[in-house]
């Protein structure tokens, strides 16, 4: 009976909240990555040279460093639904301005602003799971969740290159009108949010009481088994050593992630295509990474082991990253690309179930904030390199080898994070016994 309630339960809470957050990290993914598609007519309308653009897009990131540990502990007392509602609204209009900057200044302005509205969402999102999702559940749910990235790159770069074929209308630039229309869905769906997300499972009316029961039961149950080895205070989740650790080794996978969404483009456009096939080329590693990701994911699941999935898909990614810098055809760089988009992917959905396996309740709030703002700096160290290396060597190979190298340390930290695990839980039993 349990299992068939349980089943029954998980079912209706997934297909109730993964498909809305799902489209919410889609539409917030296109408008933090759609300035590598503005890029193509943007740079040249504003006299950007690589170093500006490589800045202005990776400062993004130092907004999101800077307030990302409050706005996930805001969201943590006053409820995922008006906190995600206010990330939302204030994103889409920031996002939507930038159809007005008209100069490097209010480039930088605006894209510092963008990270500090949107700063909270997802680890805000991570930790929401983690009150409706058994741990067992974890890592297969995030990667559907996770899966919007690259679902978002793959429809948003036709979307993007289209827009930009409104070059003219009403006296506007084509990546003005992209930034504009690109913008409006974030503002509607920060209202839908207010009447459609529930804070907890104790509040989900479309849940029977015997479905709501079980499954308030059960987190508490796991919660509790965590009482002895988990840490719950807040300033436990900033001294763990696991946390920084772990945001370290997602340093390395930010800076991947970024490289691929705001230089991609630019990366395929130098094969001499046109913006349109840029647009859909860089559509297909996305569309397999988005295949891997969920089966890579599921297995994690399946044998409980987070580690390894992590170590193989960092190298994954460093291989492509190496192989894109010396590709000399549009097929090789695609087929190079594809590998990155597979690596990086496939190893976000381990890696975030890994510190809900040793934090949990305020704790959980802020390692996850910590983990999150620390290593999307990444997004800023990977993009900035890039930009500077390319102005001084006119090639993307140097700055790819670099981000490469930071996947290489993410794939090796990710061991040593799982060895001092198991020492913690030794020492635990020693003491125990």
């Amino acid at each position: 009976m349990d299992r068939s309630l349980e089943q029954a339960t998980m079912r209706k809470v997934a297909w109730r909240l993964v498909p809305f957050i799902c489209l919410l990290y889609f539409i917030a993914f296109i408008d933090r990555v759609n300035i590598g598609f503005a890029a193509l007519t943007m740079n040249k309308d504003l006299g950007f040279s690589s170093s500006v653009f490589g800045f202005g897009a990776g400062v993004f990131f130092v907004g999101y460093f800077l307030f990302e540990v409050p706005s996930n502990i805001i969201l943590d007392k006053v409820g995922a639904r008006i906190w995600i509602a206010r990330v939302m609204i204030t994103w889409g209009l920031i996002s939507g301005g930038f159809a007005f900057i008209t100069g490097e200044t209010s480039f930088y302005v605006m894209r510092f602003l963008l990270g500090a509205a949107e700063a909270g969402f997802f680890p805000g999102i991570i930790l929401y799971l983690s009150y409706w999702f058994p741990v067992r559940y974890r890592a297969g749910v995030v990667s559907l969740f996770m899966a919007a990235a690259p679902v978002s790159v793959m429809l948003g770069s036709p979307l993007s290159s289209a827009l930009l074929a409104m070059d003219g209308i009403l006296g506007l630039h084509g990546w003005q009108w992209m930034f504009i229309i690109e913008a409006i869905p974030a503002v509607i769906l920060g209202v839908v949010v207010l009447f459609y997300m529930t804070d907890r499972p104790e509040k989900a009316k479309w849940l029977t009481d015997g479905q709501r029961g079980w499954l308030v039961a059960e987190m508490n149950a796991e919660r509790a088994s965590k009482q002895v080895a988990a840490k719950h205070s807040l300033m436990s989740g900033l001294a763990d050593p696991r946390v920084l650790a772990l945001a370290l080794v997602y340093f390395g996978t930010s800076a991947g992630l970024y490289t691929l969404g705001i230089w991609s483009p630019q990366i395929i456009k130098g094969f001499g295509l046109s913006t349109m096939e840029v647009g859909l080329l860089n559509a297909v590693p996305p569309t397999l990474a988005v295949i891997a990701m969920i089966l890579w994911a599921r297995h994690s699941d399946k044998t409980g082991e987070r580690t390894w999935h992590v170590f193989i898909a960092c190298l994954v990614a460093a291989a492509g990253l190496m192989l894109a810098g010396g590709a000399s055809s549009v097929i090789a760089v695609i087929a190079a690309l594809s590998l990155v988009n597979i690596g990086i992917s496939a190893a976000k959905p381990p890696l975030w179930a890994m510190p809900t396996m040793f934090l949990s309740g305020s704790a959980a709030a802020v390692g996850i904030a910590t983990i999150n703002s620390i290593g999307n700096l990444g997004g800023f160290a990977g993009p900035w390199v890039i930009g500077w290396i390319k102005d001084r060597t006119g090639s993307f190979t140097g700055g790819l080898i670099f981000v490469a190298t930071l996947l290489v340390i993410s794939a090796v930290v990710t061991l040593l994070v799982a060895r001092s695990g198991r020492r913690a839980e030794h020492t635990r039993a020693t003491t125990a016994h």
